[in-house]
């Protein structure tokens, strides 16, 4: 076969596993975490693209605790049946509130979830170039399943530990819900502080300069996750120093003493309108707001030591 050939039905070969390169990304990412010390827990949460059988395998050679939203309705070894069948057939242990985040296409609301959890189940390994299915080792996990009733909310969630009570159910699905805070952490570091365009050629400096953006990006996820849920809340609770509320509050013309005060004022400085129908402004307002924030700041104490430097003159 001539050599161009030859490079064309490779390059096909990998298009057509994609999806195990995909497996290999997450299991290399396994890689750069070591086994969790003694008497303590790591457990790895993800959405529905962490459902590979090489991750969740690696996971339980590792030691690591997941919990993971299933994608794949997968076989069970010993059974004909299906994992989401099975799943889906489990009588209700309980329910809980949760309040539904915003997103572009619809508003926050608080609704009552149902919980439901199986015994534990082998998984059925896939089936894999040169292999057949059911080959390689299965994977025992439990699967929580939470749902609102009448509409199409619904998480099939994997989880490595067996899970016997509702109260075991009901905090794997905390552990779930909890991530998109996680997710706007990461996106706010990456997106809004531009952690992936900074030129840094060596680890320790990316390291360094990672940690400093993170304490911006905790400030940012925290002051919009306090808004939403104790906006009364005293200014002092946010932990800003007092120069920036100082020339926050003078350019707004108004006190600010509340944590939902200073929200609204940094997204205003953001770009934010504030009108009725408008969405809450999120973190990337706020990243712009406390742009704006800062250079007003610089304006601020160059004003100062031109004030001082013309007494001094004088």
């Amino acid at each position: 076969m001539p050599e161009g050939e030859q490079g064309l039905s490779r390059s096909r070969s990998w298009i057509r596993q994609g999806r195990v390169r995909e497996s290999r990304l997450w299991t290399q990412s396994l890689c750069h975490v070591s086994s969790p010390p003694p008497d303590s827990r790591w457990v790895v949460v993800a959405d529905r693209g962490a459902d590979i059988y090489e991750h969740l395998l690696a996971c339980q050679e590792r030691g690591l605790g997941f919990v993971v939203r299933a994608c794949q309705d997968r076989g069970l070894v010993g059974t004909r049946q299906q994992l989401f069948s099975v799943a889906r057939s489990q009588p209700v242990a309980g329910q809980f509130c949760l309040t539904i985040r915003s997103s572009p296409t619809r508003s926050a609301r608080r609704t009552t979830l149902a919980v439901s959890f199986s015994p534990p189940l082998a998984l059925r390994a896939p089936q894999r170039p040169g292999t057949n299915a059911g080959k390689g080792q299965s994977v025992t996990v439990s699967v929580v399943r939470v749902w609102e009733p009448g509409s199409q909310l619904e998480w099939l969630l994997l989880c490595n530990e067996a899970v016997s009570s509702f109260a075991q159910a009901r905090e794997r699905a905390w552990q779930y819900a909890t991530r998109w805070l996680i997710e706007d952490f990461h996106k706010a570091l990456k997106t809004g502080l531009g952690a992936e365009r900074l030129q840094l050629h060596t680890g320790h400096r990316l390291f360094a300069a990672v940690a400093l953006l993170s304490v911006v990006d905790f400030a940012l996820v925290d002051l919009r996750e306090q808004s939403r849920q104790q906006s009364e809340a005293p200014i002092e609770q946010i932990g800003w120093p007092s120069l920036y509320l100082h020339v926050l509050s003078h350019y707004q013309q108004q006190p600010i003493n509340t944590v939902g005060q200073a929200y609204d004022a940094l997204a205003k400085l953001g770009g934010h309108l504030g009108r009725s129908k408008d969405a809450p402004p999120g973190w990337q307002t706020l990243w712009r707001g406390l742009l704006h924030l800062r250079h007003l700041i610089v304006g601020w104490r160059l004003a100062i030591r031109s004030t001082i430097s013309s007494s001094r003159q004088k």
